[in-house]
């Protein structure tokens, strides 16, 4: 039975599991502090802060006069790091270059076959993708110096090779070290699940994307600890380089506690940055789907997870077999929704559970998971493979998949990669979507869709197996009943997830599979233009997430402070409780089309007008 259910304007009572919830539910004040800091502000000691600044301006000169240190520079945010006297806190914030103050809190790696269970080894062998071309910035632990399964044995120009390793850049953002290396094991161990080829077990433990590059950014020390500042400047190095590099997606399998809303985390905002200059960015969803009592619990989504413009992954197990039915959410995966923004979160899950990858012999994890450490098919000089799970290993699983997908089609946006990986998912019907979002990762199928919007022939039909969920979670809606088209505005760079109108103010519109003025219009009204609108009401004209009370009221309760598991439950009067709302969803959608236009192969033209939309579509809350 799902834990959340689906009601339509009733006066049912919603009880939902546990959630968590940080201590930090409150905006900062008129003070422009976060709530971590103005806390911190009347004590003794000093806290690290990221410093947003106003356009043009620059405030190291009043650190250094307050008492403080001035650090590295946040440029994809305009920042700046600094460690200052709490005594001081509220006088730089008062700063008038100061926009506002976070503190720069810790982030943490997030641990707790995989090929074949979803579909990559198939998109291999059958269509020859291997992501070779395709970049991929590892932000995590750094990546070790030499690893069989990094080497290049093909002939494509387009993979970078250095030093034996299809690691074309290192940076260093916790030691400055010049040379690649990982002294924790994280990083390696995830980079090979997006790109190791399995040369050290003949092909058998090879990774999704097996001859992507990657582009290794260390944040995190051998203890698998770090700050998000560090990971905000390695998002600006691979923002910066992308081109270089042919960067196409992020990886973070890292994670902090959420304290403030997405709008503005600088580390959430930074990631933004990252996707509106057309990365895809893939993060773990975090590993607190359990309370301390072992009990689901719902809320337990880690940032940068918790933004709608980043690819979300939680985790489920295979049980060790390629029998998909098997298949089950792994109960340490974080559930949606959001903390303190309630979006509907994660949006896919993916194989998390005893992934084996790439081990580094000098590292922390070799030393203290030995038990885990696994031989290949040669002989080697160490034990070269290592068994994990977390949701850590779920993320780079979507990552590598992501990769297949650009190989197949480098057309395609961070959006309209988000909607492929659900529409063509597969859900189990006895999960909430807070739990499993959009469904279990389908890699073939992502690849298969992505493929025909490449390349589709004048009476090729759309691809549309059953076994697909043919949904999308449109932000905190969800849409059925149709097929995406690429055509809609909802997939262009710029435009953030779930949001009603474009950049430009249009209405949120998919393309259509009509000819000539065939216009159907579901979910609200027709443009001058025949264009096609979705937004979701109720009676009153309200949008409602996860159910409605009687008059359409949007009813928030239920906290709990210091991270700790409350309940997020139900009144005593039966009344439905309502948590997050969004104004007018909309989606890139169309009716599934029987064959493909005629003008298919012009797809990703530049559009010079947005085409309208068919009918046979459904939206219901989440």
């Amino acid at each position: 039975m799902s834990a959340i259910r689906i009601f339509r304007r009733s006066r049912f009572a919603v009880v939902v599991a546990a959630f968590v919830l940080s201590a930090a539910l409150a905006e900062a004040g008129p003070n422009k502090l976060d709530k971590q800091l103005d806390d911190r502000s009347g004590r003794a000691g000093s806290s690290r802060v990221i410093i947003s600044l106003k356009n043009g301006a620059d405030a190291s000169s009043e650190v250094l006069r307050l008492g403080g240190r001035s650090g590295r520079r946040l440029r994809l945010i305009n920042g700046l790091v600094a460690e200052l006297p709490n005594a001081q806190l509220k006088k730089l914030a008062q700063h008038p270059a100061v926009e506002r103050l976070d503190h720069d809190r810790p982030t943490s790696s997030l641990m707790a076959t995989a090929s074949a269970i979803v579909g990559a080894r198939t998109v291999q062998q059958s269509y020859g993708l291997d992501g070779a071309g395709v970049g991929v910035a590892v932000i995590d632990s750094g990546v070790t110096a030499w690893h069989d399964d990094l080497t290049y044995e093909g002939s494509n120009a387009a993979v970078p090779v250095n030093g034996g390793q299809r690691v074309s850049a290192f940076v260093d953002f916790v030691n400055d070290a010049s040379q690649p290396y990982d002294d924790n094991g994280h990083g390696t161990h995830v980079s090979g699940i997006i790109a190791g080829n399995g040369y050290d077990s003949r092909g058998s433990r090879s990774g999704i994307a097996p001859a992507s590059h990657i582009m290794s950014l260390k944040v995190l020390n051998a203890q698998g600890r770090g700050v998000i500042s560090d990971v905000i400047a390695a998002l600006d190095y691979a923002v910066v380089n992308r081109v270089a590099h042919n960067i196409r997606v992020i990886n973070l399998s890292v994670g902090a506690a959420v304290t403030t809303s997405y709008q503005t985390d600088p580390l959430t905002i930074a990631a933004k940055r990252a996707v509106d200059a057309g990365i895809v960015v893939v993060t773990a969803a975090g590993n607190l789907g359990r309370n301390q009592a072992g009990a689901p619990q719902y809320g337990g989504i880690t940032a940068p997870g918790n933004a709608p413009w980043v690819l979300t992954v939680g985790a489920f197990s295979h049980q060790g077999t390629l029998n998909r039915r098997d298949d089950s959410i792994a109960p340490y995966s974080s559930r949606g929704p959001a903390a303190i923004d309630y979006a509907a979160k994660p949006d896919i899950t993916a194989p998390g559970t005893g992934i084996v990858s790439l081990s580094d012999p000098s590292s922390t994890f070799y030393r203290t998971k030995s038990a885990y450490l696994l031989n290949g098919s040669i002989r080697t000089a160490y034990k070269p493979y290592l068994s994990l799970t977390g949701t850590s290993m779920a993320a780079p699983v979507v990552s590598g998949t992501v990769a297949l997908m650009i190989q197949a089609n480098p057309n395609l946006t961070p959006n309209l990669v988000k909607a492929i990986l659900q529409y063509t998912a597969q859900v189990n019907p006895e999960l909430d979507p807070l739990t499993q979002g959009g469904g279990f990762l389908n890699t073939k199928g992502a690849v298969d869709l992505a493929r025909y919007f490449a390349a589709a022939r004048d009476g090729e039909r759309y691809p549309r197996p059953k076994a697909w969920s043919g949904k999308i979670h449109w932000g905190n809606r969800r849409l059925s009943g149709g097929a995406i088209s690429p055509f809609g505005n909802a997939w262009d760079v710029g435009v953030v997830w779930g949001v009603a109108a474009d950049n430009e103010g249009d209405n949120i519109v998919w393309g259509t599979v009509c000819k000539d003025d065939c216009f159907n219009i579901v979910w609200g009204t027709a443009s001058n233009e025949g264009d096609n609108i979705v937004w979701g009401t109720s009676g009153e004209g309200d949008n409602i997430v996860w159910g409605t009370s009687g008059e359409g009221d949007n009813i928030v309760w239920g906290t709990s402070g210091d991270i700790r598991p409350g309940v997020w439950g139900s009144s005593d009067e039966g009344d439905n409780i309502v948590w997050g709302t969004s104004a007018l969803d909309g989606v890139g959608w169309t009716e599934v089309p029987a064959q493909a236009p005629e003008d298919f192969d012009r797809l990703f033209d530049p559009p010079t007008a947005i085409p309208g939309g068919s009918g046979g579509q459904k939206e219901e809350a989440l």
